[in-house]
């Protein structure tokens, strides 16, 4: 998710569990720590674009790592004798802080490495949106009210709504998956496998993309809170495998592997946008629910890999959501 709400919810977190012990400087720390995770945004490289998208929630945000990387956020209370007599409680404030952010990415749609070192999955519960306004909205207007007035129950009570919510994303996420197979029941469909993914700011309209027979079926869902699920019909394209390479692709891909890192990277979601064969597109992520037009993707040449990125053309007009 965004820094800020990382940061809200690690400030949050602290607060409640260290704020009798450490005043508001369970909620810097919380804060610090909420966001120390994304240390791997500086993990890039101008001749390896996949290099940040294999090391972007990877080590940093697994449990296993998160015992040490508590440590890192803390360091600067260290240097006051009076804060180094609470170090349990320091680490404790950091620890639960840091370990907030990797859980809170793991339930997005991207794909968090949350067991490494022992597994390499991308773990993605799809519950909650990468950017959520309302999630971060009342839990911030809680953090700040209670921080402002010295009142852990109030930053309590956020972290409870905020809790809602996440039980709130999944049982939407049950109910636009119950969607999706009505969907592909009416096309005569058996679902190979399949994922729904809250769309940006919200946890209403779902991004719906299941495989059958070859190819990948693209729709939208709405699950309205208080009303009955609907689909609106989007596009089907035929699964990319290494078959469909080029004679290019298939130089570029023996030196740079980067097919198998992308899908990897991807889950295995990948078509060619039908305006522009030179992409392999992340079938996720869509500027159009009519047509196949990937936020992000790649071209492979003989001799270099591109990454192609759509996010910062996006328009999400209200009324269409």
């Amino acid at each position: 998710m965004d820094p800020i709400t990382h940061a809200a919810l690690g400030a949050a977190v602290g607060y409640a569990l260290t704020g009798r012990k450490l005043g508001r400087h369970g909620a810097v720390l919380g804060a610090l720590a909420g966001i120390t995770p994304d240390i791997d945004h500086f993990v890039r490289s101008a001749h390896d674009p996949l290099l940040y998208v294999e090391f972007h929630r990877y080590f940093t945000h697994s449990l296993a790592f998160s015992v040490v990387g508590a440590l890192l956020p803390l360091l600067p209370w260290l240097f006051k004798q009076s804060f180094r007599a609470q170090f349990r409680t320091l680490w404790l404030c950091a620890w639960t802080a840091y370990l907030s952010h990797c859980l809170l990415d793991a339930s997005t749609t991207w794909g968090t490495q949350l067991y490494w070192p022992f597994s390499r999955e991308r773990v993605s519960w799809d519950i909650v949106a990468i950017v959520d306004p309302l999630f971060t909205g009342v839990l911030g207007g809680l953090l700040i009210a209670g921080l402002l007035r010295q009142s852990r129950p109030r930053v309590i009570c956020g972290l409870a709504l905020a809790a809602a919510y996440f039980c709130c994303g999944a049982i939407q996420h049950s109910r636009a998956a119950a969607v999706q197979k009505l969907l592909a029941d009416g096309r005569k469909h058996t679902i190979e496998r399949s994922e729904v993914m809250p769309t940006l700011g919200n946890n209403i309209v779902w991004r719906s993309v299941y495989l059958a027979n070859g190819t990948i079926h693209a729709d939208r869902i709405r699950a309205g809170w208080f009303s009955r699920g609907t689909a609106r019909e989007g596009t089907a394209l035929p699964l990319m495998t290494t078959n469909d390479f080029t004679a290019l692709e298939q130089e570029g891909n023996s030196h740079h592997h980067a097919f198998d890192r992308f899908k990897w990277f991807t889950g295995g979601w990948l078509a060619r946008p039908v305006d522009d064969a030179t992409i392999i597109g992340d079938m996720r992520y869509s500027r159009s629910t009519e047509a196949f037009d990937p936020v992000w993707g790649i071209r492979i040449d003989a001799d270099r890999v591109e990454w192609v990125s759509r996010e910062r053309n996006r328009r999400f007009g209200v009324g269409e959501l």
